[in-house]
């Protein structure tokens, strides 16, 4: 057998050493302080609180990962770093590395029990667990909801639905860009308390109607010509998206446009390379969530009565399905 070298199995087999360092390194707000200029170890470690001997390792390890360059006896941020981590730019992914070091990488010691029987402890979270929640998906998926709004043309429909869309991202970016169209937010309660708290304090707030439900059992919204449904499916098994998909067409007329964003894979769902490794974030969330190819939301599709029109892409690994109601 050739000699390969075993390069990529430490690489990989360390990962969650990278990613840990990353997420103290958030908590501890060392980005934040080092967007006020380069600082000496000593300088930092005063800031933050922490002994130089202990906090030299994490800030050794960004040196290392490229999210703090050092000079001399001085650091400072990366441009990647100052660019999303800094606290002074947008998008900010600190409330996204947040939401997975406090609730996803523990989540995730579940995941081996997840694949082998299907089963896994789930806590119910608590307000705050929801808050940080919303704020880390909010994070990851705004490149998405702007790009939505410029790609997708609301200019032809007066009244937009979207279904599960957490506290409004999507709907904001929206009705930024078309002040006339009315829309409804459908939510669980506890995320529809959420969401009533952030619109509010919004230029959009006007525009959007709440409606606390769950989508599987309660009526939906009607009078809607457009249904978003964001990052939604990845979270549930085929046989509910094909339930929830029929619940819908049952609900609408014909002509009803549905836009179903996500991160749509190839055949192989492999590609993106984001999409197949998030996908057992799902997973563990759920107990049943998946990412899915287009070919497999084309089928739910021509099953439930819609009729696929298009699939762009959006912002990084997200793109999105246009559908018809026939």
């Amino acid at each position: 057998m050739p000699i390969v070298p075993p390069d990529a199995i430490f690489q990989v087999a360390s990962g969650f050493m990278a990613s840990k360092h990353l997420y103290v390194a958030n908590e501890l707000r060392l980005f934040e302080h080092l967007a006020e200029g380069p600082m000496t170890l000593d300088a930092l470690a005063q800031r933050i609180g922490t002994p130089c001997s202990r906090l030299r390792i994490t800030v050794d390890a960004m040196v290392a990962l490229g999210f703090i360059e050092r000079q001399n006896d001085y650091y400072q941020n990366s441009l990647v770093a100052a660019s999303y981590l800094s606290g002074h730019t947008s998008p900010d992914l600190r409330p996204f590395l947040h939401f997975w070091n406090r609730i996803s990488y523990p989540a995730w010691l579940q995941f081996e029990e997840r694949i082998r029987t299907g089963q896994g402890t789930f806590e119910p979270p608590d307000e705050e667990c929801y808050k940080i929640f919303l704020e880390g998906v909010e994070a990851i998926t705004s490149g998405a909801a702007i790009a939505l709004a410029s790609a997708y043309d609301f200019g032809s429909h007066c009244r937009v639905l979207d279904l599960g869309g957490g506290a409004g991202l999507f709907l904001h970016a929206i009705l930024q860009q078309y002040p006339t169209i009315e829309a409804t937010l459908f939510e669980l309660p506890h995320i529809a308390t959420l969401a009533h708290q952030r619109l509010a304090e919004t230029s959009v707030a006007k525009q959007v109607n709440i409606v606390e439900g769950d989508f599987f059992i309660d009526p939906l919204p009607t009078g809607h010509d457009v249904i978003i449904l964001a990052h939604v499916i990845h979270m549930f098994s085929p046989e509910h998206n094909l339930t929830l998909l029929r619940r819908l067409r049952a609900h609408v007329s014909t002509g009803t446009r549905l836009l179903l964003v996500d991160f749509w894979t190839d055949t192989t769902h492999t590609q993106p390379l984001f999409a197949a490794l998030i996908a057992g974030e799902f997973l563990v969330a759920t107990g049943e969530g998946d990412v899915y190819s287009e070919e497999e939301v084309c089928a739910w599709l021509l099953q439930s009565g819609w009729q696929r029109f298009s699939h762009q892409p959006l912002s990084g690994p997200s793109s999105f399905i246009v559908a018809e109601a026939h």
